[in-house]
């Protein structure tokens, strides 16, 4: 029998047992409304996607509850196999574009006084419907726009330039649409970021090209991954920008997988893509968290270290580019 021994010989109840089994943990009760909400509009879709995308065409649209790998065989023919790599080829150059002006405009952010202004006027397209964002796009690109207007007035070009339906309008469109989402995550990771570590550095002697690459990129590393994959993965995935501003080399995934259940009604092979769409953003979701854990623990062991530490690691990094860059 486990407890204290009182006085009269008698034993009490051990009192931490006793606490343990009268404690409740109120937070699985709150959590219950998030997790129905979870269950019955993402992941019982995805349940009926992925069967979807295992069953047979049905004669007059829909499904057949019959096995088949029919929709994944049809997905390796080479028609759709040159349309998954179009689109893997437009969405990379769209994401490289915009982080490539996300940083600059992340970094002045973060560094300028009026924060709360710029942020608020990054938000403001967000609170406009994507499909006007699109159609002012169109106007200001089409055969009459501004854009051709203003070229002829310049004398620049004599006859109307074919700036619409092209791949070029969608990456140009894609890039405008995403870039919030891309500016965002930056600019919170270079507000949380050490400026006095890129002092350090060119006190050891980095140029400021160097401090930047060597110390800055790495220590947001965790943001520019985040606006990496929510910038890929929507445009991946988009619909309305290819279909307004793109051409007939402009066709996507997700035109595709809209005409299946649209027009072709084939809905076991508009599934089997779904689940190519689904699958990378797993990916992209898998990698941040694995990205935010591995910073996690950086600073956990940076904590632990000197400062002499860190300035001495700083040095050699410093040193080991300055050496390279003699070198070569």
């Amino acid at each position: 029998m486990s407890g204290k021994k009182q006085g009269g010989g008698a034993y009490a109840p051990d009192a931490g047992k006793s606490s343990r089994r009268m404690r409740v943990n109120p937070g699985i009760l709150y959590a219950w409304p998030m997790g129905i909400w979870f269950l019955a509009f993402f992941i019982a879709p995805l349940v009926i996607i992925f069967a979807y995308s295992f069953m047979k065409k049905g004669l007059y649209g829909g499904v057949e509850p019959v096995f088949s790998l029919q929709a994944y065989r049809q997905m390796f023919d080479p028609k759709y196999g040159i349309l998954v790599l179009r689109t893997l080829k437009l969405s990379l150059i769209s994401t490289i574009i915009t982080i490539a002006v996300s940083l600059p405009c992340g970094y002045a952010m973060a560094r300028s006084r009026r924060q709360t202004l710029l942020l608020f006027l990054v938000i403001i397209p967000f609170w406009t419907n994507s499909l006007i964002r699109i159609f002012a796009w169109m106007s200001i690109l089409n055969n009459n726009g501004i854009v051709n207007q203003l070229l002829m007035a310049l004398h620049i070009t004599k006859d109307y330039t074919q700036f619409l339906y092209n791949q070029g309008a969608v990456i140009l469109v894609s890039v405008y649409m995403y870039i919030p989402y891309a500016i965002l995550p930056i600019f919170t990771a270079v507000d949380r970021f050490d400026f006095s570590l890129l002092e350090a550095a060119r006190d050891l002697g980095a140029t400021k090209a160097q401090s930047m690459f060597k110390v800055l990129i790495p220590g947001i590393r965790g943001g520019i991954i985040s606006a990496l994959i929510f910038t890929f993965i929507p445009i991946f995935g988009a619909y309305t920008v290819p279909l307004l501003v793109g051409g007939k080399d402009s066709y996507m995934l997700g035109n595709i997988i809209v005409d299946q259940v649209q027009k072709t009604r084939n809905w076991p092979l508009a599934a089997a893509f779904s689940m190519v769409i689904t699958i990378v953003s797993v990916i992209g979701i898998l990698w941040i968290g694995a990205a935010n854990k591995k910073d996690a623990r950086l600073r956990k062991s940076a904590e632990k270290e000197d400062g002499g530490d860190e300035l001495h690691g700083f040095a050699a990094a410093v040193r080991t580019g300055t050496d390279g860059g003699a070198a070569q």
